[in-house]
């Protein structure tokens, strides 16, 4: 199983969005993918269309009161299966705060279910706390959505920091493997500037041990696009609203991007198995584990510009 956190400690910039668009794009093409909502405003549950009101355990009951993975699991789309959230997940981090390996929980919950799916991708609150670490020592890579603003680098460095603290510490596999740049528009200078900083900062990090080493930005770009921030208030993925529109076009290149490195690195795997082989722009301040602040509402313009790609 190929496990993604989309992490982000700002709000507002794409994390749910991707989410769900990902993965529904990958559970169209026939792979059984898991969705894990560790955000308690619960906005990947609502996106899917399911009513957190409603909601009994999900992952609070999961991190919580020991309820096996697979049990909460509720079946949203064909091949797509979420573990949902409700607000009880706020007070789940206090409850964790006196117990043994808190950090792992979910890690260890997930462990029966590798077998059974293709992905699972984790929607992560927007805050470097308890829930997020629990995603971070779960997964083996991270997908970061960034806005191209100026503002949207500042919490770049203290975010790579406090994944490159999870993966000396708690999670020796830990990788950010992608930054997807959301509401995109190549018609404003601003965003071709925050790529290359992006490019060039990433470079600085190659041949190095740190957990970014390997971080690319993605060549496909979320596009600004109306249709993506209204389908969230119908219960539908991108593909069910609006499949001819942009939004859907790139989240679905996006999520073929991803699955075509996945066979890659199989192949390597393989490979390696039959004949064993070895195989600063942004400033960086010290890393810490801080509440962001709440969730912003996305707000997407339409435009009929081509899509842009390296």
């Amino acid at each position: 199983m190929k496990k993604i956190a989309v992490l982000n400690q700002k709000g507002g910039v794409g994390k749910t969005t991707t989410v769900v668009n990902i993965s529904a794009a990958l559970a169209a093409m026939g792979f059984r993918v898991a969705v894990v909502d560790l955000d308690p405003q619960a906005h990947l549950t609502i996106h899917l269309d399911m009513d957190p009101e409603r909601i009994e355990a999900g992952s609070y009951k999961v991190l919580t009161q020991s309820a096996k993975f697979e049990d909460e699991l509720l079946l949203v789309r064909p091949n797509l299966w979420l573990l949902p959230a409700n607000i009880n997940l706020v007070g789940a981090e206090s409850e964790l705060v006196s117990i043994v390996g808190r950090e792992t929980i979910l890690r260890e919950a997930i462990k029966e279910s590798e077998e059974h799916f293709d992905y699972m991708i984790i929607d992560c609150a927007p805050s470097l706390g308890l829930l997020t670490l629990n995603a971070l020592a779960s997964v083996d890579e991270i997908l970061i959505p960034l806005q191209p603003h100026f503002l949207a680098l500042q919490g770049l460095g203290k975010l790579l920091q406090t994944v490159d603290i999870v993966n000396k510490r708690i999670n020796p596999s830990l990788k950010v493997r992608w930054i997807l740049l959301c509401m995109f528009d190549s018609r404003v200078s601003l965003s071709g500037e925050v790529k290359v900083d992006i490019d060039q900062f990433l470079h600085q990090a190659r041949g190095t041990d740190c957990a970014w080493s390997e971080a690319e930005v993605l060549p496909v770009y979320i596009r600004r696009n109306i249709k993506l921030a209204e389908a969230p208030s119908y219960g539908k993925t991108i593909f069910e609203y609006e499949p001819n529109c942009h939004g859907a076009e790139d989240y679905r290149k996006v999520a073929e991007f991803i699955e075509g490195q996945k066979g890659e690195a199989k192949e390597v795997e393989d490979l390696a198995a039959e004949t064993p082989i070895k195989i600063q722009s942004i400033e960086q301040p010290a890393a810490q584990v801080v509440e962001a602040e709440p969730t912003e509402t996305v707000t997407e313009e339409n435009t009929s510009e081509p899509q842009v790609s390296e």
